[in-house]
């Protein structure tokens, strides 16, 4: 297992390496660029000059000339996109660097997704600026990225699963090279979000020219008469000007289908660039061995050797690139006069959609759970230090030794055990302000949250039996539904009521019950609360500051234990451990605190 060290200096060998052939592909961009210029000189130059020594001399100038200028374009094409591919891959790696740092600005947040009506996902910060999507997400399709958000607000539950996800996870985590490469070649894709749904609508609209008769037979109409009157005019028995009137007559009747296939090549084009970076990670995904059995099965839904995913897709971008030749009026008027060519090739388009247009969704699909688990694997894969959990379906338990916030500096973060090992039962954790008792919910509800999704967790060891995961911890009011702090709360408790009776297992993270109302009614209602919550058997941790709640230990004492944060008072100095200890809290900070900033207080 490398150290953060290693992969630091790994991650700037590859930036390093790239660096250095980008400069010789810029220097060779700058020659060949030069050159072409001097050929396009040249050819001009010599055509002038050299215009009254007639056509054969002009014709051997321009082949001199133009063949070579025409070869080098193709190369300078292929130089830049060389360059992009090597921009993107020194972006990446430094990217990781500034990672490794905490510094994830350059990752895209996820905050389409915040919902603060989900069951965690808001008290947690699992989206949004400086969240555990913005640290974790390294996709580089939409698909992609809407899937991986789909598990961080679905985690899973069923240990098989987790475990077969934590393999593929292993797996991938090996491979960096093939998880640059695919995000660098997701990356060069251009377009917009939205390309990637408006390709599987068109793959599931209907033909409009193949499904009439009259469309798929009007291309093999036109070429025979067309080559009948060719093989009639030089055997002599018609003259050529026949073949050049129909010809013509071809050429404008296929004006009457150029408004309706203009719309439907504007459409096809936006689909281009899209189809060929699929192809690119099909075809990845399609060279790279396979062990774990969800990996395998990512690799079984693009197909099987004799058809694959990438050939097939090509394919079709080789279709609508040849249509798009229709935009050369030299081309859209030879080729259409002799068979109606543009027709044809929207029928080869909407052929390729009928034979494949039902496997498309499936090659979308695994393109983005490769996409997501590279992105976990990355994860995994930054975290050497980090442990994959145990999964047990021994109902309820919940070890982890030196546990921390993953998003906290790990030369700064302080780290914390948690133990729970039956149901019912609840952890109480008692303390001053700003002690640590809030991170501590988070950073039990995060790692709980990363073992839920089959990565590795920010712990020594972590043992979990997984069940949906609900938190309140950062309830707000409603301006839009007219609703008021408390109520929000007492929905949220409602609706962890409710799961409880209706018999579903929770593991459950409160901040505060209550914490809307005054001291005596909000005591009274937080152990009645509780009460109800150990005779429902449910699991869960609460923070307060009313140390009323740590007495439900004596009614409780195997299912109810008392945990504290303190806040040490020496001299005028106020600090903090942030050491997780057994016990009530002794100290509390709040007076000693407005004392410090000038506010009376009277004892």
């Amino acid at each position: 297992m490398d150290t953060i060290n290693e992969i630091t200096a790994t991650y700037q060998h590859i930036a390093e390496e790239g660096r250095s052939e980008l400069n010789k592909v810029q220097n060779k961009i700058y020659r060949i660029g030069s050159l072409r210029l001097l050929l396009f000189v040249a050819g001009i130059a010599g055509v002038i000059y050299f215009w009254p020594s007639g056509w054969i001399v002009l014709t051997g100038i321009i082949a001199v000339t133009l063949l070579p200028f025409i070869l080098l374009i193709k190369y300078h094409n292929r130089l830049f996109h060389r360059k992009d591919y090597l921009e993107k891959k020194i972006a990446i790696n430094e990217q990781e660097l500034s990672a490794l740092n905490y510094n994830t600005s350059s990752f895209e947040d996820g905050a389409e997704f915040i919902d603060p009506a989900h069951l965690y996902s808001y008290d947690l910060d699992v989206f949004g600026p400086h969240s555990l999507f913005q640290y974790i997400n390294r996709t580089c399709t939409q698909l992609g990225k809407s899937l991986l958000a789909n598990w961080l607000g679905t985690h899973l539950e069923n240990k098989k699963e987790i475990e077969s996800r934590q393999e593929a996870i292993r797996e991938l985590a090996l491979e960096l090279n093939f998880r640059q490469e695919f995000r660098i070649l997701g990356l060069l894709y251009k377009g917009k979000a939205a390309d990637e749904d408006e390709l599987k609508a068109w793959a599931k609209s209907p033909s409009v020219f193949r499904k009439n008769i009259f469309f798929r037979m009007l291309p093999l109409l036109a070429g025979g008469i067309n080559i009948l009157c060719i093989a009639l005019a030089i055997a002599g028995i018609i003259p050529l000007t026949v073949f050049g009137i129909l010809w013509l007559c071809f050429v404008f009747a296929s004006f009457c289908f150029t408004s309706k296939i203009t719309k439907m090549q504007a459409v096809y084009g936006k689909k281009l660039q899209i189809l060929a970076t699929y192809a690119n990670l099909l075809r990845l995904i399609e060279n790279q061995p396979m062990k774990s059995p969800i990996l395998k099965e990512v690799r079984e839904w693009i197909g099987d050797e004799k058809q694959t995913a990438s050939h097939s897709i090509q394919r079709l971008s080789k279709l609508m690139n040849e249509l798009d030749q229709r935009n050369n009026a030299y081309i859209y008027a030879t080729l259409n006069g002799l068979f109606f060519w543009e027709i044809r090739k929207i029928i080869q388009i909407e052929g390729w959609k009928e034979q494949y247009a039902s496997e498309l969704p499936r090659w979308l699909t695994a393109i983005a759970h490769m996409d997501a688990l590279c992105s976990l694997a990355t994860f995994a894969y930054n975290h050497p230090d980090y442990s994959y959990p145990i999964i047990t379906t021994r109902s309820f338990s919940l070890h982890a030794t030196s546990m921390g916030h993953p998003l906290m500096n790990r030369d700064k973060c302080v780290h914390n055990d948690i133990d729970i090992e039956k149901r019912p039962f609840f952890i109480i954790i008692t303390g001053a302000n700003m002690a640590g008792k809030s991170t501590y919910l988070r950073t039990v509800g995060i790692n709980y949250l990363l073992a839920c999704i089959g990565t590795p967790v920010c712990a020594r060891s972590m043992e979990l039996y997984p069940v949906q995961l609900i938190t309140s911890l950062r309830t707000s009011d409603s301006l839009n539904d007219n609703e008021s702090y408390f109520f929000a709360e007492l929905k949220r408790l409602k609706l962890i009521i409710d799961k409880l009776q209706a018999s579903e297992e929770l593991f459950i993270i409160l901040d505060e019950i209550l914490k809307g109302t005054n001291s005596m009614d909000k005591q009274k209602g937080s152990l009645a609360l509780i009460k109800q919550f150990m005779t429902l058997q449910a699991n869960g941790i609460i923070a307060t500051h009313d140390l009323m709640l740590s007495t439900l230990a004596d009614i409780y004492p195997d299912d109810i234990r008392n945990y504290r944060f303190e806040a040490d008072i020496t001299g005028n100095e106020l600090t903090f451990s942030y050491r997780l200890r057994e016990g009530v809290a002794q100290n509390m900070n709040a007076c000693f605190l407005m004392k410090k900033m000038g506010i009376a207080v009277t004892d």
